[in-house]
């Protein structure tokens, strides 16, 4: 095995497990676990907060079954809404503890937005943008005392989606990125330009690839993101329009060493049968990062 694949691991996303509000049938944790095992995956990210064990020992303990490690995870806070924040950070210094605790280096900071889901985008006003600013350096600070960095996730339909909010983020302050090619490219924003400009602040990578019919639908407004998530939007990696090689290849040569995530959006109905369901697609993702290996 390469060093390049030694650092990809796996999301329960891609199994389609998610916190948000009515995402889907979340699939049993003992099965995902077992199958990111079973095709060769020697790390996870936590998934949604409670879908895996909260005590850092019960953790250990429940993931030494699976022969996987921690290797970061996504933890959603509300960073502009002065009446919430104590709250947020109260659940940030928890999730960082969890996380230091597990042996993860990093957490990934979904800069959320005041509406549920996914599906409403928003821009910051210059005011919501300095408590923000804030807010942030308050986060990085508990997270920083923890032994953890911060990787601060654009999103679509969150605080931090567009191009012109990361290039903003860049510029006031330093946090680093967790880089997501998918969220990027629905957005309008080239992923590896972002990887040009910022590889020194890149910490942590979702790779995901995306149909591009689907993303235009979304940004245009006329498919809600979820149901795009629902009918197909996110693809195996290499089989959408997303540049994953450029971006890898842009990270590598810039000395980047942390984890690539396969983190493709997935929405259940139901359990999928044996051998079938969102492995399929995982399979078909590491299979194609086996051939880009080969390339680095």
């Amino acid at each position: 095995m390469s060093e390049f694949l030694g650092r990809i691991a796996g999301a329960p996303i891609t199994w389609g497990v998610d916190g948000s509000p009515g995402w889907g049938y979340l699939m049993d944790r003992d099965r995902v676990m077992a199958e990111m095992t079973e095709i060769g995956l020697s790390a996870t990210e936590l998934g949604p907060d409670g879908y895996l064990p909260l005590d850092p020992d019960e953790l250990a303990d429940y993931l030494d079954g699976y022969d996987l490690s921690i290797v970061g995870g996504f933890v959603p806070a509300l960073l502009y809404r002065p009446d919430r924040i104590d709250g947020v950070l109260e659940y940030v210094t928890r999730a960082s503890t969890q996380l230091a605790r597990t042996g993860s280096k990093v957490l990934v900071l979904g800069p959320s937005s005041h509406y549920d889901g996914y599906d409403t985008s928003i821009d910051m006003d210059d005011e919501e943008w300095a408590i923000f600013l804030e807010n942030l350096r308050r986060l990085n600070d508990i997270v920083g005392d923890r032994g953890l960095i911060t990787a601060l996730h654009p999103h679509w339909g969150m605080a931090i989606e567009t191009g012109d909010h990361v290039e903003r983020l860049l510029e006031a302050c330093d946090v680093g990125l967790c880089l997501d090619t998918g969220h990027l490219y629905l957005a309008g924003t080239d992923p590896t330009d972002v990887a040009k400009l910022a590889s020194d602040r890149v910490h942590h990578v979702h790779l995901k690839d995306v149909d591009p019919v689907f993303a235009q639908r979304v940004r245009s407004g006329e498919l809600p993101f979820r149901q795009a998530v629902i009918e197909g939007a996110f693809t195996p990696l290499g089989e959408g329009d997303v540049d994953i090689s450029g971006v890898i290849q842009t990270l590598e040569a810039a000395g980047y060493d942390g984890w690539y995530v396969l983190e493709q959006d997935v929405s259940l109905t139901d359990d999928p049968e044996p051998d079938e369901g969102p492995r399929v697609d995982a399979v078909a993702s590491l299979e194609y990062l086996k051939q880009l290996a080969t390339t680095l």
